[in-house]
């Protein structure tokens, strides 16, 4: 069955023509990949653009494909060169045009819970978005990579570029951060 299959076999599936092993992964993979890209640039628009373009270089690299990592590192870091080749060329700071009236993802089921409990987990939820918002854009990453990809801190540091232990820095310093304002606003 192809849900029980890793993520690199069903891309080597899918090299060898399996059009399913593509839809899988997909699936499995669209929304932290759309999540991180929201993260990074902030605009809707820019974020879906952004989106179809990595599942493009995605479909173009199969022959290309080579399983020398996790193949969340190797997405990811399609989608960290695609936005800063995006950032490169049309040197938009996309960093500094956050839309503050877009929605946050909702997380829980909210038929489920009683109106003054949605209100608080929604709350929550918008803290939370607020201050990873908040991040210096290194740390952002890294957070991001590690809670939507799963990724570990030397596949964090191969997707950004830097060392680990730069990597294992900028991770450190965000949960921290993040924690003190959960607590200051808790």
């Amino acid at each position: 069955m192809m849900g029980d299959a890793s993520d690199e076999e069903l891309m080597l599936s899918y090299q060898q023509g399996n059009a399913t092993a593509f839809e899988v992964l997909y699936e499995r993979h669209k929304g932290g990949v759309f999540r991180y890209l929201l993260a990074k640039c902030h605009q809707q628009a820019i974020a879906e653009e952004l989106f179809q373009d990595v599942w493009m270089k995605l479909i173009a690299a199969r022959d290309r494909y080579e399983v020398r990592a996790k193949f969340t590192t190797y997405l990811y870091q399609l989608a960290h060169n695609h936005f800063i080749d995006y950032y490169r060329k049309t040197r938009i700071d996309v960093f500094q045009q956050k839309n503050p009236e877009e929605d946050v993802e909702q997380i829980t089921s909210n038929d489920q819970k009683q109106p003054d409990e949605q209100l608080e987990i929604q709350q929550q939820i918008e803290t939370l978005s607020e201050l990873v918002d908040g991040l210096p854009d290194e740390q952002r990453e890294a957070f991001m990579l590690r809670e939507e990809a799963g990724l570990t801190v030397a596949e964090i540091a191969e997707v950004t570029g830097v060392n680990a232990e730069a990597a294992k820095s900028r991770l450190r310093y965000a949960v921290k951060k993040l924690r003190a304002g959960l607590k200051k606003n808790g």
